[in-house]
C-alpha cells in the first residue's frame, strides 16, 4: 500500500472508558499511521464518518457490555454501504473469549486484546491493509 495507513478510531456507544483507545491512538500515530479520533459514536456515525474520510480501517473500543449489539449494527451497516470488503473492522476491549469468538464471526477482520503491544497492533494493521484488494 502506498502512503500512509489511515485509521478511524471511536468509542462504541455511549462507553466513556477511553484511556485504552486514546492510547492505541497515539500508538498507531507515533507507528506512522494517520489516525481520526472521533470518541463516542454510535454504528451509523462511524460508519458516515468511515465514508467521509475514506480510511483503511475502522477500529471501535467497547468496554460498556453493548459490543455483540452494537458491534453487529456496525458491521452490518458496513456491508449495507459496501465497506466491509475495502475497509479492515477491528474491535477492541474486555471479552470473554466465547465473545471474541462472536465478534469474528460477525464480521470483525480482528479482535485487540488488553495487554497488545504497539508493534503487534501496529503490523497486524499494515499487513491485513496490504493483503486487501487495492481500491
Amino acid at each position: 500500500m502506498e502512503g500512509k495507513v489511515k485509521v478511524l478510531l471511536s468509542k462504541l456507544g455511549l462507553d466513556v472508558h477511553n484511556r485504552g483507545v486514546i492510547t492505541v491512538a497515539k500508538e498507531l500515530r507515533d507507528a506512522g499511521m494517520e489516525v481520526i479520533y472521533i470518541g463516542n459514536s454510535l454504528p451509523k456515525e462511524i460508519i458516515e464518518t468511515a465514508i467521509q474520510e475514506d480510511v483503511d480501517v475502522v477500529g471501535v473500543s467497547s468496554l460498556g457490555g453493548a459490543h455483540l449489539t452494537l458491534g453487529g449494527l456496525l458491521i452490518e451497516q458496513a456491508k449495507q454501504k459496501g465497506l466491509k470488503d475495502r475497509m479492515i473492522f477491528l474491535i477492541g476491549g474486555v471479552f470473554s473469549p466465547a465473545d471474541a469468538v462472536r465478534l469474528q464471526q460477525i464480521g470483525f477482520d480482528g479482535v485487540v486484546s488488553p495487554g497488545a503491544a504497539r508493534e503487534e497492533i501496529a503490523s497486524s494493521i499494515r499487513e491485513m491493509v496490504s493483503s486487501r484488494i487495492v481500491r
